[in-house]
């Protein structure tokens, strides 16, 4: 019988913080957000917090999901321009550490090889 967890202490370090963090954005994103957000900027808070729990459980789907939404939220802050990125730096530099976590070569090779 599969069970369903939040967190995996058997994935390599880089895809555990990108967890944690992928969590802490969806949570901060719906606790903090602006109540002017967009559909989409709602869309990708929810797809973090699916992402994490996806990534958690090993599916390829929760990897690809998480992959998508840092792709989108990195394209609104370029869409924005400068003064997106002045009015919430900390989101953009999470954003950008969420990037590299999971793009790094030890997190795409263990989704690679282990993730279903």
């Amino acid at each position: 019988m599969a069970t369903q967890q939040w967190f995996d202490r058997t994935q390599p370090q880089t895809l555990q913080s990108a967890v944690l963090l992928l969590y802490l954005e969806a949570v901060f994103g719906f606790v903090f957000g602006s109540r002017f957000m967009t559909g989409l900027e709602l869309l990708i808070i929810a797809g973090y917090a699916g992402a994490g729990f996806g990534i958690a459980n090993g599916k390829k789907w929760g990897y690809g999901l998480g992959v998508g939404c840092v792709g989108a939220r990195l394209l609104l802050f370029l869409a924005g321009g400068l003064g997106d990125a002045l009015r919430d730096p900390i989101s953009l530099l999470l954003t950008i550490a969420l990037a590299a976590l999971l793009l790094h070569p030890e997190s795409r090779q263990y989704q690679r090889i282990w993730f279903s």
